[in-house]
This record gives C-alpha cells, structure tokens and sequence, in this order.
C-alpha cells in the first residue's frame, strides 16, 4: 500500500545553501504491516512522511500510498490516508466530539457515518469520559486521542503515525500502540515514527533506520540483531548511525 523509489527532498537555505533533507529513500509497507521509520532529530525521518502525506512535494523520485501517486494524485492519496503529525494542533473552544465530527465533514462525510465513525473511535481510544469536555481543558494524552481520532475518522487503509506517543504517560502512551496494534490487526498499514525503541521493538514488523537524509538499514528486528550482531535496538542505531557520520 506504500512504495517509495528513490525520494528525494532538497531545501534551499541562504545561509547553507542547498540542503539534502532526504536523498534517494526507498521502501515499502504493506496491508497489515507496521514499518518503524527511526532516525534522529533532523534526519528526513518527518521529511520523508510529510513527502507520503502530499504535504511536501519530492524533488525526484516516485511514492505510491494506496495505489495513488503522490505528485500527480494528491488528492485521491489524502483521501486513503491519516496522518497524524507532531506539528498539529486543536480548536481549544470545540469538544472532543465535535473536533471529530468537524473533521468528518471535511473528509465530505454524512451525518450517519460520522456518529457512527466518532462513536467506535472513543470506545477503541478510552475516550467516552471526556467525549463533551473542551479541548482547551484536556491533558496532553486526551489531546493526542483526539488527535488520532480526527486523523482516522474516515477509516483510511493507510496509517501514517509521526512520534504519536511523544511526551505522553506510560498508561497513555500503552493506550495508543495498543490502539495502533488493532489497526495493523485490521489490515492496515501503518508507518510508524518514534524515538522509543522499546515500542519499535514490541509494534514493528519491519524497521528502517534513516541517517543524513538517507536509509541506512532496514529489515525485520531478527535480521537487524543477526546483521549487527547485538540483541539492543538501540544499540544498533546508535552503530547505524554513528557509521554513517
């Protein structure tokens, strides 16, 4: 459901010139997948997504998200995709439910499917206790649920999760991979950026390591630990990415 070739993303910069943000990053995700996508502050990790999402277009190179080309069919690839990013944020004055509900409407949902949508979403998230409370006076983990809620209220085959847990609880941050799980259980597929290897370990199916703008490694976390010959997660990416400086 996801297959990107050689993507590429450069910026322009007066200070520094031309910067390669991502540099010629392949690879796929399939229906019922989870592929964890690591990489440190600054290493095209969020480029490259932002590049599936339509929300940036690549300098060269070839991404399909749902059979739909991202540069020539953007809007038929929003259409199949959710993507939460860190960089979003809510009305403070709407509820919970309504933010959900008004972002039905801009998917071009009807009435029904929208109440019908927004009441599976709070019972799978936890989210019936503060379903008519103010966005404005939720925590941090109830914003992020309603976050996700949004983002999937069209029920989109493909699943785009940018640091979804960052800054969250334990019991909120397990409330979310544990939701995210059910959704690769239903078939979907789901890209998945964090800087918990923990969660890497115990969500993904398959991993890739991002460094420099570019896709160092990638595989199953068996074949990662064989390749490198160490069982830490994150001790291989500190040797993937230290190698690659």
């Amino acid at each position: 459901m996801i297959e990107a070739v050689k993507l590429s993303k450069n910026f322009k910069d007066k200070k520094r010139g031309d910067i390669h943000a991502v540099e010629n990053v392949s690879f796929s995700c399939k229906p019922g997948e989870i592929y964890g996508l690591l990489g440190a502050n600054g290493a095209g990790k969020t480029t490259t997504l932002r590049i599936l999402a339509t929300i940036l277009s690549p300098s060269s190179g070839t991404a399909n998200v749902a059979g739909f080309d991202v540069v020539r069919e953007p809007q038929k690839v929003r259409a199949h995709v959710g993507f939460l990013s860190t960089a979003t944020a809510l009305y403070d004055r709407l509820t919970a439910a309504e933010t959900v509900e008004y972002f039905g409407q801009l998917f071009g949902l009807d009435a029904t499917t929208i109440q019908r949508r927004t009441n599976e979403l709070f019972k799978a998230l936890d989210m019936e206790e503060f379903r008519d409370r103010r966005c404005a006076k939720l925590s941090t983990g109830m914003k992020q649920k309603v976050s996700i809620a949004r983002t999937l209220v069209h029920d989109p085959p493909v699943m785009i999760f940018d640091e979804p847990t960052n800054g969250l609880d334990v019991m909120a941050a397990r409330s979310i991979t544990d939701f995210i799980r059910q959704c690769r259980d239903r078939g979907k597929t789901v890209i998945f950026s964090t800087h918990v290897m923990t969660e890497v370990e115990k969500l993904c199916d398959r991993i890739g390591i991002i460094h420099g703008g570019k896709m160092r490694t990638e595989g199953t976390l068996e074949q990662l630990r064989r390749n490198y010959g160490k069982d830490s997660l994150e001790e291989i990416f500190v040797d993937v990415s230290g190698d690659a400086r």
